[in-house]
């Protein structure tokens, strides 16, 4: 090997190198441009069930069942959003109501019930707060800043909408556009095989995702009876965001429950502990408890048992993993993006032994 073919070489890897770290730097500074892309898949991929039905059922043209699951979706979420409005409207009034002397002295007295009831040592909640600077929150010279911050953030809101609501119209329009638009990527002896795992993985995460909007629902309707019979402020709102929470495995409804008895206690400040606060809390937390064994035992086996084609075990270690490398975003994605590499695996390396038996299923 002379000199010339080893200066080649290093130019070339020189030059590989320097083309990978511009392609990522591209895609970092076009980040928002792929996250709109990868919002607009999703809604495609939920509202695909939809338009079918809307053409083979209802003989809707494919513009107009596409026009029509637009406005389905877009409905949805002003419905989702109209829900925060009174519970963001009566926390705005408390604040400008707020007493700050009474609430030190029944967040005092509170401590001083739990403390006598579990025999445990006494905080000074109201110092704990202080020195956390939690304060600086009513402070009114900080309004300006939040109305610009809040403005700004409105605008980047809208344009992230209407791209998003845009592209989703485009990709249900034109099954094929996003398959075409993927497949330059590939060789020309691999576009059968590749359209062939695009179509799957299509059809997998369709199901998937509409399956998940199953479960939010189901658990929004348990939680918000769960939440009225015990007269909790804003039921309705507390159980949707309860329900979202579940869209991060294991964790998320952790931190629903968390947020349901904190709302509950708060919603009862300045009653008794013992007689009012605490007997109200356990009933919730039974009850929470109790939707979440329908939710793992129940909802979950039968509206996911078929839709991504998993063992459990795969499901959980891929949260785990995806959890552990990419934090609580990992654990959302984890299991679309499992299921895309295991469609993957079977079409372009199904002589592994491996392969072939994690992908026995698909």
């Amino acid at each position: 090997m002379n000199s010339k073919t080893i200066a080649y070489g290093i130019l070339r890897a020189v030059a590989v190198l320097i083309g990978i770290i511009l392609l990522l730097w591209f895609l970092y500074k076009i980040q928002s441009v792929l996250v709109y892309i990868a919002f607009a898949s999703v809604i495609s991929l939920m509202g695909r069930p939809l338009v079918l039905f809307l053409k083979r059922k209802l003989k809707f043209n494919n513009t107009l069942a596409v026009v029509a699951t637009l406005f389905i979706v877009i409905g949805l979420f002003l419905s989702i959003f109209t829900l925060f409005v009174p519970i963001i409207s009566e926390q705005g009034q408390l604040i400008g109501q707020i007493n700050i002397e009474q609430v030190s002295d029944d967040l005092n007295r509170l401590n001083q019930e739990v403390s006598n009831y579990f025999k445990v040592k006494k905080l000074n909640l109201v110092e704990l707060i202080k020195q956390t600077d939690l304060m600086q929150f009513f402070d009114l010279k900080t309004i300006p800043n939040m109305i610009n911050s809040f403005l700004s953030g409105f605008g980047a809101v809208l344009i992230g909408l209407f791209s998003v609501l845009f592209i989703s119209f485009f990709l249900l329009k034109d099954s094929q556009l996003l398959e075409n638009s993927l497949l330059i990527f590939a060789k020309k002896e691999d576009e059968n095989r590749f359209m062939t795992a695009f179509n799957k993985i299509k059809d997998l995460l369709s199901r998937y995702f509409v399956g998940l909007l199953l479960q939010i629902f189901i658990l929004f309707v348990l939680y918000t009876i769960l939440l009225l019979v015990f007269g909790v402020h804003n039921a309705i709102a507390v159980a949707l965001i309860a329900a979202i929470f579940n869209l991060i495995p294991y964790i998320g409804p952790l931190f629903g429950g968390i947020f349901v008895l904190i709302l509950a206690t708060t919603s009862n400040l300045g009653l008794d502990f013992q007689d009012v606060i605490l007997p109200k809390l356990s009933y919730i937390l039974i009850g929470y408890l109790m939707i979440q064994l329908i939710d793992n035992f129940l909802n979950q086996p039968l509206i996911f048992g078929n839709s991504v084609k998993s063992h459990p075990l795969e499901i959980f270690l891929a949260i785990l993993i995806f959890g552990l490398l990419f934090g609580i975003g990992g654990l959302i994605v984890a299991v679309p993006f499992y299921t895309a590499i295991k469609v993957i695996a079977k079409e372009f390396l199904s002589e592994y032994k491996i392969v072939k038996t994690l992908t026995k299923d698909l």
